[in-house]
């Protein structure tokens, strides 16, 4: 519940303020404005855990080179997979590409245009489909990421961060402020998200900088220290860094690599195409254990295939 120190701070106020900001000082990103509902599509889906800075250069070849679902849908795994680079959960680029078939075939080409159609694509959640929604077709629809939720916990409620997960009474609230007009619902949920990716950031807010300043129930209590502690994602000596090195390799390489390869670092000196990343994953100095899990995990979720060649990305 809202923050007794401002009780009464009307919603109006709030709706005003963020969005004349976010007007302001939006950033110029290219999946905004005139952009295909495609377009904003796969933005969102290749800015799930991935930042801007990394995601917009990827974006914009790959709009270039699949300017549609269907141009998308036609493409070979392999090339998709190659496309994708460095941007990290590859699994993200295969819900993709089976998404825009599904457009494909259950909706002539065209991005569904309403809530219900888009969470039934592959790879499609509430985020994404409330998401694509607003920001695509204009529709009112309730928009929580993590940037919103964390503008929510301070400016309302008080908190320093929500919830480690997502809680119901969050969407309740995020329902409620959400303003009744179409076009200005979807101006404050895109105003909202930029201001928690700029301003009231998770560590070290502009509280100086912020439109809400004098509205925010986090400053009126004093700014309290949060209730728990985020951990981040270790990266250092995991099965994702050994993934990532492994398709790297198969990224690079244009025929089968052998596991000889993989396993070896004096016989994969001699493989000059991929000598580059072969090097990168023997540095990693990885246990066989882990290499095992690595191949055999990267297999399983579509990302490789393994023949009496050795492996390869999938055709």
């Amino acid at each position: 519940m809202p923050h007794p120190a401002l009780p009464n701070v009307p919603h109006s106020v709030l709706h005003a303020r963020i969005t004349e900001w976010f007007q302001r000082e939006a950033r110029d990103l290219p999946w905004r404005g005139d952009c295909s509902a495609w377009g904003i599509l796969v933005s969102e889906i290749m800015l799930q855990q991935t930042p801007v800075v990394r995601v917009q250069p990827v974006w914009e070849e790959w709009l270039d080179r699949w300017p549609t679902p269907a141009d998308f849908a036609a493409a070979p795994a392999a090339d998709v997979l190659r496309a994708w680079g460095r941007l990290g959960y590859p699994r993200r680029a295969l819900r993709l590409h089976a998404a825009a078939a599904e457009i494909v075939k259950k909706h002539g080409g065209d991005v569904p245009d309403n809530y219900d159609e888009l969470l039934e694509l592959p790879g499609v959640g509430t985020y994404t489909a409330a998401a694509v929604a607003a920001f695509a077709f204009g529709r009112r629809t309730t928009v929580v990421d993590t940037n919103i939720r964390r503008v929510h916990a301070r400016l309302v409620i008080g908190q320093a961060l929500p919830a480690p997960a997502l809680t119901a009474a969050e969407m309740a609230l995020a329902a409620a402020l959400l303003p009744e007009n179409r076009d200005e619902s979807v101006l404050w949920s895109a105003g909202v998200m930029e201001l928690g990716a700029l301003i009231c950031t998770a560590r070290r807010p502009k509280c100086n900088e912020c439109p809400v300043f004098e509205q925010c129930a986090w400053i009126a209590a004093g700014q309290p220290e949060p209730t728990y502690i985020p951990k981040g994602q270790p990266w250092a000596g995991t099965d994702r860094q050994v993934r990532g090195a492994v398709m790297a390799v198969l990224r690079a390489a244009s025929s089968p690599v052998h596991a000889d390869l993989l396993w070896n670092a004096d016989a994969a000196r001699r493989h000059t195409e991929v000598t580059k990343e072969l090097d990168k994953l023997h540095a990693l100095n990885t246990h066989a254990p882990q290499l095992e899990r690595a191949l055999a995990g990267l297999v399983t979720d579509g990302l490789a295939q393994h023949s009496a060649a050795g492996y390869h990305l999938p055709a």
